[in-house]
């Protein structure tokens, strides 16, 4: 079955990725990913999602812990958390690939209810088990689906759903269980990470983010770092320094810019910061962007020789 749909992947993604090694299917939710060589490091805050990976190797770090993974794994992110990734096994004969799946937390919670599931306790936000033989057969269905664009609209919802099903009854369903469950600590702190990701830019006190999660400041606070590693703070800094790359790297915006766009008030604190969290300082780092991009025309991609992630923080399509 792996093998059917890894040849399902390579067609699509071979005819669309573009040079991020990115390309998004005609089902909002369904995103494959393709790479050519070992990619330098990718920083993210990664949203829920499930991802099969189908040919080569990978890492993602989270915190203090990282996971190795390939070929018939699959990879379970449940919250969203700041992550470290890189393609470890790549080449221009084998290349990397991958499904990746945004989790619908709407479609987990109607199955839980249909499928009379209890809450789940939470456990790591991220998590790497074979993958179950039902969700590649869920996904390869998918792919099969994306060829025959009149069906789309008619089968693809159901599919989707079926393909969560089949997370939840597998290996990692005690994981995903806790997602959907209504008003969960997951649930709440979801809504505070939202509004982060909306108004990262902006001075948000932990008694807002408190009240949009309906927690008092101390219980949201110990909620919040249990579920993405971060404090509210730290979050909301990684976002902006994420956001501040993109602006510098893809639209030419100077470092002061950037800073003061995302919220900084003081340009070398805002320097300090980047060169903490990306190795190099704004301009130096940029300046490598710039010079990988360049070789693009020679054939490599940006994307797989540092692995920056360069969108912007948009909330998912799912």
């Amino acid at each position: 079955m792996n093998d059917t749909l890894l040849d399902a992947v390579r067609r699509y993604a071979s005819a669309y990725t573009g040079p991020t090694g990115v390309a998004q299917t005609p089902i909002p939710a369904l995103t494959t990913i393709r790479a050519t060589q070992p990619s330098g490091i990718d920083y993210a805050i990664s949203r829920p999602l499930a991802c099969l990976v189908l040919h080569g190797g990978k890492r993602v770090t989270m915190g203090t812990k990282t996971f190795d993974f390939s070929a018939g794994d699959s990879l379970l992110i449940t919250a969203d958390v700041p992550t470290v990734s890189q393609v470890t096994r790549a080449s221009a004969a084998e290349p990397y690939f991958s499904l990746v799946l945004d989790l619908d937390l709407t479609a987990i919670a109607e199955l839980a209810v249909e499928m009379k599931l209890g809450p789940a306790a939470q456990g790591s936000p991220v998590r790497v088990e074979p993958s179950d033989s039902e969700v590649a057969d869920a996904a390869l269905r998918l792919m099969r689906l994306i060829e025959r664009p009149a069906a789309l609209p008619v089968l693809q919802a159901q599919l989707v759903r079926e393909m969560h099903y089949w997370l939840l009854v597998g290996k990692h369903g005690a994981a995903i269980r806790h997602l959907g469950w209504p008003e969960s600590h997951t649930q709440r702190v979801a809504r505070a990470v939202a509004l982060l990701r909306s108004e990262f830019a902006q001075p948000l006190p932990i008694e807002r983010l408190a009240s949009e999660a309906r927690m008092s400041p101390s219980s949201f606070y110990q909620h919040f770092r249990a579920a993405t590693s971060l404090s509210p703070l730290q979050f909301q800094k990684q976002l902006r320094l994420i956001e501040a790359r993109r602006l510098m790297a893809s639209e030419g915006v100077s470092a002061s810019g950037a800073a003061f766009s995302v919220g900084y008030e003081s340009v070398q604190q805002f320097t300090r910061e980047y060169r903490r969290m990306f190795g190099l300082p704004p301009s130096r780092d940029v300046d490598a962007i710039k010079d990988a991009t360049s070789t693009v025309a020679a054939g490599r991609s940006a994307e797989a020789i540092l692995g920056a992630r360069l969108l912007p923080l948009e909330p998912n399509q799912s």
